[in-house]
């Protein structure tokens, strides 16, 4: 190959210009991604906070690790939960997952 040749080919090969095209698209990119997974987990954060916060003493809940039971006391970051009678457990605030309706803990 000639040495003319070769440097035909080799600007050939280069990419031509886009970059502005390329940022866009990262942009888009970016927006998609917050809307799809950044949003919906900060939106079941903000659900799991005020769930928490709205806690009450005879709430009946089920934890993280699967124990379903009233609430008897609560604190600043734990509360006491009776899983069986006479039975209390201390758990972190943030490890109730659920509220469960009033009187479902009778029927089970």
């Amino acid at each position: 190959m000639s040495l003319p040749m070769s440097i035909t080919l080799a600007q050939a090969a280069a990419p031509q210009g886009g970059g502005l095209s390329m940022i866009i698209m990262m942009v888009v990119l970016f927006g998609l991604m917050y809307f799809m997974m950044i949003r919906p987990q900060m939106k079941r954060q903000k659900e799991h906070r005020q769930m928490v916060s709205a806690l009450a003493k005879g709430d009946e809940v089920v934890t993280n690790g699967g124990l379903a039971g009233r609430v008897d006391e609560i604190g600043e970051t734990f509360i006491s939960v009776e899983i069986a009678p006479n039975v209390k457990v201390k758990v972190q605030k943030g490890a109730v997952s659920q509220v469960l309706p009033k009187g479902s803990l009778k029927s089970s």
